[in-house]
């Protein structure tokens, strides 16, 4: 039996089978993750009910199972018809950052604006996407995983 923070099996397979620079998404329950991902990667649906599990619970078991090395969220796009409800950063951001200091980690959340961030996801890169059922507006995080050889400093 595992012991460690992640025990999902397929999103444990694609991580051990990704390498250096390949990205994967935790999307909120909004993001259209059937079409907007690359074209080889992998969805795997964890809805269970509005709001469980979210983008920061599966981020922290991530954050315990794999190295990473850059965080990007989707950037509130000020033109967007649904950032008026988010007038600063959104609030989930504050929990990102906690969890990315808790995990000793030196990344920070570098924000790509919305239509940029589909593009970033639709790359060749991206091996995963994880869809959550997050209810929390701007949740998503694209993850670009890193190399074991290196420790953080």
């Amino acid at each position: 039996m595992l012991n460690g923070p992640l025990l999902h099996p397929d999103v444990l397979r694609v991580l051990a089978q990704s390498g250096h620079h390949s990205t994967v998404l935790i999307a909120d329950g909004n993001y259209p993750a059937l079409n907007k991902r690359g074209p080889r990667a992998e969805l795997v649906s964890l809805q269970l009910m509005p709001g469980v599990p979210t983008v920061a619970q599966v981020f922290e078991a991530i954050l315990g199972a794999v190295r990473i090395d850059a965080v990007n969220t989707m950037g509130v796009d000020r033109a967007d018809s649904y950032a008026a409800a988010t007038p600063g950063d959104p609030p989930v951001w504050d929990e990102y950052r906690r969890l990315l200091a808790a995990a000793g980690s030196p990344c920070q959340l570098e924000p790509i604006v919305k239509w940029e961030f589909y593009k970033a996801v639709a790359s060749e890169d991206h091996v995963l996407t994880i869809q959550t059922a997050d209810k929390a507006p701007w949740a998503n995080l694209l993850l670009s995983l890193g190399c074991r050889t290196f420790t953080n400093p």
